[in-house]
């Protein structure tokens, strides 16, 4: 244990001491004068404080120094009570306090404990307990605040994770506050009342027992009294100043010292005014004209020199400013952060502002929140944070999403219409601007507000301008998401599975797959929009075949097929039978006699001519599923099942590529068409 825990457990026992042990007055007065500096550093450290967060400790050390206060109040009251003497300290508060007359030492005293009840402690109570109100009050903005900076870009993930974190000790700070400003109240009271039971019996005591007379034991106890209330108020009171400076510095920008002299003295001008003031006080009433001269000169020269350090630092404010601009041209981590490629970026003209001033009604910041938790849910990916910024070289309605640097997609919008998709047919009385819808394709038309009603009546389908972007926005992610996995994400990924299951990643990584192997099946199985949410399953099948191969291609075969309830799931309407379109056992052999084995993997290599074929038998097939309306799928063997896709990716890459070791057995399965090659 080091010395500085051990300090304090020793310290919490010698306060449990000194409730039930008597200690002798020299060991009372030492402790009553660490009891003053214990109050006076904490005070000096509040005041020096940045923000409340620099002195979170500050409500339980408030609980152990009162604690200790009041063990030391019992300690004294013992002492005072039994032999008449409560150390040197006790008695010398009193006698200087005191300083001969009884009746003005009593008055003192009671002025201090009203100054500390009355005045601080009350204050600083109702400051504590609005502070935390309103701190947990405003939580859910601050949180909304910090999700719209990650969004735009403005902050990474790791600066808004310590903004969140700040978000929430703040809230556990200012309600902690709240509940110890209670015992600074409690000990007010309670030196109240030891100081009446020490007079009072103190009194009674040195007649009965000590032998005193009225006079004498009147004088002798109201001077412990004084003297003991003296030595356990003014550290109280220090400690409530403490309470009231640490829970008002909300809105601080350096220590106390710091922030009073450059706030105080910020206009240079209002020293003038109150020199001028005190001057004609001086000048119309008796009160000595030395005392406001003097007073009114001090005021009037202070003015004038700090407004003359403030204009030498406007005139060198300039300069400042362009040798620090200089500097960093100047410095190479300028140049390198230049090189930084954003994940995702969302771009846009000036005329698409409005979509992202939360002022203007704008709500993409929040619509791109929902995105990114949708897809997470969907894909199982954390996708990274949207920069999002205007560019002036768009056209004003124009807008592009670009991945790693890459544009990936790019779309128009108007901002004052909606975007009508007809229901298969089209109705010559809507007018509106003919378009393209941008995440599917679909023929649309931008329309006016007055004829949204008329649209949705006719079965058209209406969206507004926010909406159209963000779908749009989901579908290229969504689209590209195996490209947005790299290792460092692959990694953030297997950290979060390894805090559930150790045993089950230790078994797959490093060894045999590492990293980069993991993050090549996950991305496979990405690119075909099938979900890596649920990694126990892909990872315990990653154990099972990973000691056997090493081949990406062929273990992500083997957790589709693990994952063949989910990706049943994915295609399959509940209570429909699934419509397939299937290869002819001719094309499945041209296509296994294609397969080139070679010791970096397998690749296909048939006739250009056979390829063709095959291209546009699939190509037949599927307008034919199509016009039924119908979403195509592929079905084929599993030993040929990636050598297919790996062929028609570049000609249908939305069309699902599905084995039959994918499908679960009670599926029912309709082949709606054949694909087969004369």
């Amino acid at each position: 244990m080091q010395a500085r825990d051990l300090s304090v457990l020793l310290s919490v026992i010698l306060i449990v001491a000194m409730l039930i042990i008597p200690f002798p007055s020299w060991m009372l007065s030492i402790l009553i004068i660490i009891n003053i500096s214990l109050a006076l550093l904490v005070l000096l450290t509040s005041m020096n404080m940045q923000e409340p967060l620099q002195f979170s400790i500050f409500p339980s050390l408030l609980l152990l120094l009162t604690l200790f206060r009041l063990g030391l109040n019992v300690s004294t009251t013992r002492s005072i009570l039994s032999t008449g003497d409560a150390g040197g300290v006790v008695h010398t508060f009193g006698t200087f306090v005191v300083g001969g007359n009884i009746v003005v030492g009593f008055v003192v005293f009671l002025i201090l404990v009203v100054i500390q009840f009355i005045v601080i402690t009350k204050g600083s109570e109702r400051v504590s307990e609005v502070a935390a109100r309103f701190t947990l009050d405003a939580m859910p903005g601050k949180q909304m605040s910090i999700d719209a900076d990650l969004n735009a870009g403005m902050i990474s993930d790791t600066e808004a994770r310590e903004r969140r974190d700040k978000v929430s000790r703040e809230a556990d700070f200012y309600g902690a506050m709240d509940g110890a400003s209670k015992f600074v109240k409690g000990d007010a009271i309670a030196g109240i009342i030891i100081v009446l039971i020490n007079l009072l019996f103190g009194f009674i005591i040195g007649m009965t027992q000590h032998g005193l007379g009225f006079q004498e034991s009147l004088s002798k106890f109201t001077l412990l009294t004084i003297g003991d209330g003296l030595v356990s108020q003014i550290p109280a009171l220090l400690i409530s100043t403490a309470t009231g400076i640490v829970v008002t510095r909300a809105a601080s920008e350096g220590n106390l010292g710091t922030d009073i002299t450059k706030q105080l003295f910020a206009y240079p001008k209002m020293l003038y005014v109150t020199a001028g003031t005190i001057f004609l006080l001086g000048l119309f009433t008796p009160i000595h004209d030395l005392l406001t001269i003097s007073i009114s000169s001090f005021l009037a020269i202070g003015g004038f020199m700090i407004s003359k350090s403030k204009d030498q630092e406007i005139q060198l404010e300039p300069d400042t400013e362009e040798e620090v601009q200089v500097e960093d041209l100047k410095s190479p981590e300028s140049v390198v952060n230049l090189l930084n490629v954003d994940p995702i970026e969302f771009e846009f003209g000036y005329g698409l502002i409005p979509l992202a001033d939360t002022n203007q009604g704008g709500d993409i910041l929040d619509r791109i929140v929902m995105i990114r938790r949708q897809l997470a849910i969907e894909l199982g990916l954390v996708v990274p944070v949207v920069r999002i910024r205007d560019n002036i070289q768009l056209q004003p309605n124009e807008y592009r999403l670009k991945i790693k640097g890459s544009e990936m997609a790019r779309g128009e919008l108007l901002l004052d219409h909606y975007l009508a998709m007809s229901p298969g047919y089209e109705d010559d009385s809507i007018e509106g601007i003919d378009t393209v819808e941008p995440s599917f394709g679909l023929p649309a038309k931008w329309i006016a507000e007055n004829m949204k009603e008329q649209a949705e009546m006719l079965g058209y389908t209406v969206v507004d301008p926010p909406s159209v972007v963000s779908t749009h926005i989901t579908e290229v992610i969504r689209r590209n998401a195996h490209e947005l996995l790299g290792r460092q994400e692959t990694k953030q990924l297997i950290d979060h599975l390894k805090e559930s299951y150790p045993i089950l990643v230790d078994e797959v990584t490093p060894n045999p797959l590492s990293v980069g192997d993991v993050q090549k099946v996950l991305a496979k199985l990405l690119k075909e929009s099938v979900s890596i949410r649920n990694l126990p399953i892909v990872f315990e099948t990653l154990a099972d075949f990973g000691r056997m191969t090493t081949d990406t291609d062929l273990l992500t075969e083997y957790v589709r097929q693990a994952l063949a309830r989910q990706i049943t799931n994915q295609y399959i309407v509940q209570g429909e039978t699934m419509k397939v379109v299937t290869l002819s056992g001719r094309v499945e052999k041209f296509v296994a006699d294609g397969v080139q084995q070679t010791e970096h993997g397998n690749y296909l290599s048939i006739d250009p001519s056979v390829s063709q074929s095959i291209i546009e038998s699939i190509a037949k097939q599927i307008e034919t599923v199509s016009i039924q309306e119908q979403s195509p799928i592929l079905l084929c063997s599993p030993a040929v099942r990636m050598y297919v896709r790996q062929l028609i990716e570049r000609y249908f890459p939305q069309v699902p590529v599905l084995s039959y070791n994918e499908l679960e057995a009670n599926v029912e399965v309709q082949s709606v068409g054949v694909v087969n090659i004369d």
